[in-house]
């Protein structure tokens, strides 16, 4: 008999999370929907999914205590984490909990459907010579810092000691390469 295809979609971004499920569904998933942690949790209750897409940042919490949730759960869903504010950190510690894969926004829903079955290679477990460049690094640690402060751009440029619109120009450059 084959696997049920249950996804429970998580993200707080109305327009992605609806193109998301329209593409998942397009694909043979029957999906629901939650934008907060509380309905996420109403729905893990309500019928518990075989697969999960949680976004990191939620309005109400973490995605990651939705992950701790969701594999405390008998049968545990499959869980896809997804961001717009990666950090390997934060990667290394969704797989710990039990994430099959994590990903940073934008990402191609093939990508996260194949990041289900681990054809993606996991965070957790990149080469020794797959060294990070410092444009990578740069950018990461700014997003940590904006996640910090809230999405706030002015705080968080006081907080880098650079100016708010320079702020600005770094978050728009996405860092090619790790």
């Amino acid at each position: 008999m084959a696997e049920p295809r249950r996804m429970l979609l998580v993200d707080d971004d109305d327009v992605f999370r609806q193109r998301l499920a329209r593409a998942l569904r397009e694909r043979g998933w029957t999906v629901a929907e939650a934008g907060t942690v509380v309905d996420a949790h109403a729905a893990l209750r309500t019928a518990p999914p075989s697969h999960a897409v949680i976004d990191m940042r939620l309005p109400d919490g973490s995605g990651l205590d939705l992950v701790r949730a969701a594999t405390a759960a008998s049968p545990a869903p499959r869980i896809v984490v997804l961001t717009g504010y990666g950090s390997i950190a934060t990667a290394l510690e969704a797989v710990k909990l039990g994430a099959a894969h994590y990903l940073t926004k934008p990402a191609m829903v093939d990508d996260i459907v194949a990041g289900f079955d681990g054809a993606v290679p996991p965070p957790s477990s990149p080469p020794d010579e797959d060294v990070p460049s410092l444009a990578r690094v740069e950018w990461e640690h700014i997003n940590r810092v904006m996640v910090d402060c809230g999405g706030n751009i002015s705080e968080a440029a006081r907080r880098l000691g650079m100016h708010r619109r320079s702020l600005q120009r770094k978050l728009a450059k996405r860092p090619t390469g790790r």
